[in-house]
């Protein structure tokens, strides 16, 4: 890989892990009423940087704990844009596929054995689409268990069986939405950038690899917008 190219991946991936960093410890002084994105916020920061730190500042930072009734908390969001509430909605998704992107890509890199049941080797000549699959039953796995802990709270009296079926309705598209554009843009990277210009794929261990991701990430925000978009139009899911 170009040394250049090297750099800026380490810049990207630097900038995300700081703001991460400096989100994850506001949030601890200013927690979510919803607790599940206390861990949001900060995941989504890293691949969404600067402008996610804004958008949090913006529509998703809460009062400082010390400072606020339940009320305040309530009243704190009530007037945000609608356009805002499906994005929060989206990166509850995201923050979901980051994290089994993340485990995925690295058993896979440490245990290949794991690829067997996606078809490699066997059913695909390349392990990439083994690994994609393991992703998407990862995200499935922990892109739920992001939307059940946002559903049950809320909804005290919703049995476990039942809030994990209303969580799987209002996660499987978004989430299947995101990972396609998460997969489209790697695609592109790989086999019409990477491959053809250098003569080499990235490695899960590369700068390269992890600051493709991010923007991966990002191409997965906006193919999954529209799907929240229509699933809180449907009341299938909540705005946030």
């Amino acid at each position: 890989m170009p040394f250049t190219l090297v750099v800026f991946s380490w810049i990207s991936l630097s900038v995300g892990a700081f703001t991460a960093i400096w989100i994850a410890v506001d949030v601890v002084k200013r927690p979510q009423h919803m607790a599940v994105m206390n861990l949001v916020w900060p995941i989504c920061a890293l691949f969404g940087g600067p402008v996610l730190l804004w958008f949090y500042l913006r529509y998703g930072r809460a009062m400082p704990s010390t400072a606020k009734s339940p009320e305040d908390h309530h009243g704190q969001h009530r007037n945000i844009p609608h356009a805002a509430a499906v994005a929060k909605s989206a990166l509850h998704c995201g923050a979901g596929c980051t994290v089994a992107d993340v485990i995925g890509e690295n058993l896979a890199a440490v245990a290949p054995v794991v690829l067997k049941p996606f078809g490699y080797p066997g059913l695909f000549s390349d392990a990439l689409f083994a690994v994609w699959g393991l992703d998407f039953v990862l995200a499935l796995i922990t892109g739920i268990a992001f939307q059940y802990f946002a559903i049950q709270p809320m909804n005290k009296d919703l049995g476990a069986g039942a809030a994990l079926t209303q969580a799987a309705k209002a996660d499987v598209l978004s989430l299947s939405s995101w990972q396609v554009g998460m997969y489209g843009l790697m695609a592109i990277a790989i086999f019409l950038i990477y491959e053809p210009l250098f003569g080499v794929r990235p490695e899960v261990a590369s700068p390269v690899f992890w600051m493709t991701m991010q923007a991966a990430m990002i191409a997965g925000f906006v193919t999954a917008y529209p799907a929240n978009w229509l699933l809180i139009k449907l009341g299938i899911k909540h705005a946030m």
